[in-house]
């Protein structure tokens, strides 16, 4: 594949300590409980006369011709013997999760609560230490484990605690979680410089581009901290909530060091939380930055009720404005076409619980846009990425035009509805 997305290989499986051992064993139990469950059902339709096959009693498909259903039970096997080969690689590995005592969170917003809930699941002795600057919401989590401000109907794991104190925050922490707003990070950066050890890797799960320099996560870490820092990237699509919820999630780890993608695969891989690996790190920033612009367009769209056709034709000519810059910027296509790519980009422009969308929302309805900003306590980084895209746009020479109405719209130039009416009228062209 090029760039190492771990998808679908079944060639090859992956190497030994993939997963923590308590993740094989939970996903062992869930085979388990899952075989039962099909075979109770097969039993079922078996003795049913009017159900020739499993398929026609339990009303899951249709009734296929038997061929056709011996090829669909050969590749499932052939799937489930690839899987039975790589959980047993990962239980036979050396276990990340095993040798880890503490993780350091930067960051208390939703997504940084979430991520420190997911790697407390995984082991009840392992420290999470949330950095956070407000002590009120310190004490909410420490006495009765709940953040009073992000995702409050929910009571954390009693291994999260937190704290106003970078040095105690960071001392003994093995791996730090960066959940900082994109536009903060240099200035928060800059301020643990000098107490963050160089070889504590940063893992960013903060999505956006930094306005005034166009600068991705990857180039402002270093850039802030004044040295080179092992660094991974998460992204992907991956609402806060449904982490929360345990809901089935997808997302790629991103790295120039695959070993350092390896072990975020280690980290946060489990039963409901499935990491892919990476090493375009450019093509998983750039699409994580630019799907929240593209969001923004998607929820001016719903907002003026222009219906699916319309919702369909702007989000397909986004997501090729997006590989446009991608590629001119080195990205790998397969990226873009992958989890962190157009998975982020349907999650972010269809998800109720997209933030980005919730403000384009609004302004197709009419609102201003600093109204809208000022009664949110949530960042909306497609807001500060606009203006960002449209300058790389012209480094690149490259033409993004939806991306770039949306720079017109937020900046007041154009209303959504003349916006939607330019774009409408662009040059009829040949599809690339």
């Amino acid at each position: 594949m090029g760039v190492e997305e771990q998808q679908s290989g079944l060639e090859n499986p992956p190497e030994a300590g993939i997963l923590p051992e308590a993740v094989v064993k939970t996903l062992d139990s869930g085979y388990q409980d899952a075989h039962a469950e099909r075979r109770a059902s097969a039993t079922a339709a078996s003795t049913s006369s009017n159900a020739p096959s499993a398929f026609a009693a339990n009303g899951t498909g249709v009734l296929y011709p038997p061929s056709e259903r011996g090829h669909i039970r050969d590749s499932w096997k052939h799937l489930m013997r690839w899987s039975r080969a790589w959980r047993t690689a990962g239980e036979n590995g050396t276990s990340v999760m095993g040798r880890l005592e503490k993780v350091v969170v930067f960051g208390g917003g939703s997504f940084g609560t979430a991520m420190a809930c997911a790697l407390a699941r995984q082991k009840s002795d392992l420290n999470v230490t949330l950095l956070l600057r407000d002590p009120y919401v310190c004490k909410g989590i420490n006495e009765q484990h709940v953040n009073t401000r992000y995702l409050k109907e929910y009571v954390l794991p009693s291994n999260v605690v937190a704290t106003t104190s970078s040095l105690e925050a960071i001392q003994g922490a093995q791996y730090a979680i960066h959940a900082v707003p994109v536009q903060h990070s240099r200035a928060f950066l800059k301020g643990i410089a000098d107490v963050l050890p160089p070889d504590v890797p940063i893992i960013s799960v903060s999505k956006g581009l930094e306005m005034g320099t166009g600068k991705m996560m990857s180039e402002v870490i270093p850039s802030a901290l004044g040295r080179r820092q092992p660094a991974a990237f998460l992204s992907g699509p991956s609402f806060a909530k449904e982490i929360m919820d345990l809901r089935p999630t997808g997302v790629v780890a991103a790295s120039k060091d695959k070993k350092l993608a390896r072990e975020m695969q280690c980290l946060f891989a489990s039963p409901y939380l499935r990491v892919n690996i990476t090493t375009d790190v450019t093509g998983v920033e750039i699409c994580g930055a630019l799907k929240n612009v593209l969001a923004l367009a998607a929820g001016i769209v719903e907002g003026l009720d222009l219906g699916n056709n319309a919702m369909a034709a702007l989000v397909a000519q986004g997501c090729a404005e997006i590989r446009w810059l991608a590629e001119k910027m080195g990205a790998n296509s397969a990226t873009v076409s992958g989890l962190s790519g157009l998975g982020d980009i349907m999650l972010t422009c269809y998800g109720s619980l997209s933030r980005n969308r919730s403000v384009g929302v609004r302004l197709g309805k009419g609102e201003a846009l600093a109204d809208i900003l000022a009664s949110s306590s949530q960042v909306a980084e497609g807001v500060a990425t606009a203006g960002v895209v449209v300058s790389l746009a012209r480094t690149y020479r490259v033409s993004l035009p939806v991306l770039t109405a949306v720079a017109q719209v937020l900046d007041g130039a154009l209303s959504p509805k003349e916006a939607v009416y330019e774009i409408m009228n662009l040059p009829q062209i040949e599809e690339s």
